[in-house]
């Protein structure tokens, strides 16, 4: 049992925004969803297309800068309402080295609902360098790029097994807080996912005399469907929003940016991993690993970094799912990146997600992904199965 002072300073490890970008946006809009090859004709269902004339918009405006305004009205919230029309070339070399996470400088007070099963604070465990290339040691972990009112962002996540599309999944799994403001906002816009990105390593000065294929070597990635928890949605958010973290999880649904010759991500990206949405008692895993690309000093977001420890429990409030907790020095950036066991055939098997953690960074969270999360997988798997 932990007093609710131990979560002072909690803060979700994100990257809502940043400051605006100085580079300019090339908002040039390009055929953008029919076929998995990048090159078919953007078409919206007819359902969206009736929510987004309720809010009033002209679609092509919307796609030609439109995107910016994040006015109350205009801002996409509820579950059906995500949409994401690819921008050719949106994201270049200049644009996503800049996308950072926020340089928050609040002080939240302590977390007053730490009324379940709450497990000593865990020793702070040291983040190391992932191997390179990224590609063989972490195929199918990447980096998530995405605009907010506040500029662009990033956080980390990672291409998961679709049971109806076995071996050609096109699914990423992150953290809600990723893709979705929450509370009081809506959902975030030109999401990309970049599998195994800057795959052989570096700083980010390094990089940037890098090709830029090196940062982007399996490509750009949009997100053309998402869904993550109505928890999240209703009272999510920034540090008010912590008590949601049990439900800050998300799944995504992408294709490409380029023409694929009508591959799907996980043959692209060189792997996938089964989500276990029935894993072991918290306290009878020997073993977790998180991996992310943390921005915030002493780290900058241009290298994957992990961490293994053996978790233990964190209770936002008794009547919500316990969370796992590890020690772990990684900063904001890698929230949504994977938290892995080993399934009993050996294989690595996504059981949690980057979640939350304290300034500076001593340990991290992540949610127990149960009959919220795996109804949520299904919907989207099924909403899918007879097209990619």
């Amino acid at each position: 049992m932990m007093a609710a002072a131990a979560l002072t300073a909690v803060v979700a490890l994100t990257a809502t925004g940043c400051g605006p970008s100085d580079e300019p946006a090339n908002d040039k809009p390009t055929n953008a969803a029919g076929d998995t090859s990048g090159g078919g004709k953007f078409e919206i269902p007819k359902e969206i297309q009736d929510k987004l004339k309720e809010h009033g918009f002209d679609l092509d405006k919307w796609k030609n800068g439109e995107w910016k305004n994040w006015s109350k009205d205009k801002w996409l919230r509820e579950a059906g309402e995500f949409i994401n029309p690819i921008i050719k070339d949106f994201w270049n070399p200049d644009k996503i080295g800049k996308a950072k996470p926020p340089q928050d400088n609040t002080k939240p007070g302590d977390v007053s609902e730490d009324q379940g099963k709450t497990d000593p604070e865990p020793d702070a465990v040291p983040a190391k360098a992932v191997g390179t290339p990224y590609d063989k040691t972490a195929p199918g972990v990447g980096l998530l790029v995405f605009s907010t009112p506040e500029g662009d962002a990033r956080c980390t996540a990672t291409v998961v097994k679709d049971p109806a599309h076995p071996g050609k999944s096109n699914l990423v799994w992150t953290a809600a807080h990723c893709v979705h403001a929450g509370k009081n906002g809506g959902w975030y816009r030109n999401l990309i996912f970049v599998p195994s990105f800057n795959k052989t390593g570096g700083t980010a000065g390094e990089i940037k005399n890098k090709p830029f294929e090196e940062r982007v070597p399996k490509g750009k990635w949009w997100a053309d469907d998402l869904a993550t928890s109505k928890e999240w949605i209703k009272d999510g958010g920034a540090v008010p929003g912590v008590p949601m973290a049990p439900y800050d999880f998300a799944l995504m649904h992408v294709k490409p940016e380029e023409n694929t010759g009508g591959k799907s991500l996980e043959e692209i990206a060189g792997g996938a991993y089964d989500v276990n949405f029935n894993a072991s008692p918290i306290g009878k895993i020997p073993s977790l690993t998180a991996q992310g690309y943390p921005a915030e000093a002493p780290f900058d977001g241009a290298s994957l970094q992990q961490c293994t420890d053996k978790p233990t429990r964190l209770s936002m409030a008794a009547e919500k799912p316990t969370m796992y907790r590890i020690g772990c020095t990684m900063t904001a950036g890698s929230s949504g990146g994977p938290w892995f066991t080993k399934g009993t055939d050996g294989k690595l098997q996504l059981i949690s997600n980057m979640s939350m953690g304290p300034r500076p960074a001593k340990w991290a969270a992540g949610p127990h992904l149960g009959p919220e999360a795996k109804s949520l997988f299904d919907a989207m798997s099924q909403k899918w199965a007879n097209k990619q």
